[in-house]
């Protein structure tokens, strides 16, 4: 995909998101309170029903989904309130992160979210200053690798994908939000297994990151992504191509 900011690519290489498997299902329980707020029935929702496969994906056990959905609607007795909020941060080099966050203290996430970007050369930006810079896409990973992957790739564009990357060891498949759903089930149909389907930002132009500054950049993005109210981290940071020959 032009211009994609393989940040994703490090990430896999590097095993930098959800190393914890605690901390995927904290992620996931928050994603499927959030959902379920506008309708508990999955088969109606279609927000919760694309948290509840992921929740599926990453071999969440059913008694977490229920309670997590149970959660929304006051039943388990905890009515804690979750706020969403998008912040807007410049990296070293005036790289453009996106943090989408998930919080029931405003104030202290606030804090540590600057905290991570002050001491990693990073600054938080304008409500509007970079969030031009990314569109929402829906986004489909599949494990492949060589003719494989360049298979899987072109059946994807049949099934209605709008354009993808292929990386050393996956596909991304790009595609409209509300065309994610019938391109799984696509794929599942032609014996391809999706590892992760959600609805993300991608960036719409990159920025080169200098090679003496793509460490540092790595290292603030790996503190935002650990920060524990962070559901995602989106950049536009393009990396040198020698960083992932060493990943």
């Amino acid at each position: 995909m032009s211009g994609h900011s393989k940040w994703s690519t490090i990430k896999r290489a590097k095993g930098v998101v959800d190393a914890k498997r605690s901390k995927i299902f904290t992620r996931l329980t928050r994603e499927i309170t959030l959902a379920a707020r506008t309708g508990v029935d999955p088969e109606k929702n279609p927000r919760l029903r694309l948290a509840v496969q992921k929740a599926r994906d990453n071999n969440m056990p059913r008694d977490n989904i229920d309670r997590a959905i149970k959660k929304a609607s006051g039943g388990d007795g905890n009515t804690a309130s979750l706020d969403e909020i998008t912040y807007e941060a410049y990296g070293p080099g005036g790289v453009a992160i996106l943090l989408e966050v998930v919080t029931e203290n405003r104030k202290r996430t606030a804090a540590d979210v600057k905290a991570a970007l002050n001491k990693s050369g990073g600054s938080m930006g304008e409500a509007g200053s970079v969030s031009w810079m990314f569109r929402t896409n829906g986004v489909l990973t599949v494990a492949a690798v060589g003719d494989e992957a360049d298979a899987i790739a072109l059946s994807a564009i049949d099934a209605g994908a709008e354009d993808f990357m292929v990386d050393d060891d996956a596909v991304e498949i790009y595609c409209s939000p509300g065309a994610i759903e019938d391109i799984r089930s696509i794929m599942e149909s032609e014996g391809v297994a999706v590892t992760n389907a959600e609805i993300t930002q991608v960036p719409t132009t990159t920025v080169a990151v200098d090679s003496g500054l793509a460490d540092q950049t790595i290292k603030l993005l790996e503190k935002l992504e650990d920060l524990d109210d962070v559901q995602r981290v989106s950049t536009n940071a393009e990396f040198p191509q020698d960083l992932f020959a060493d990943s």
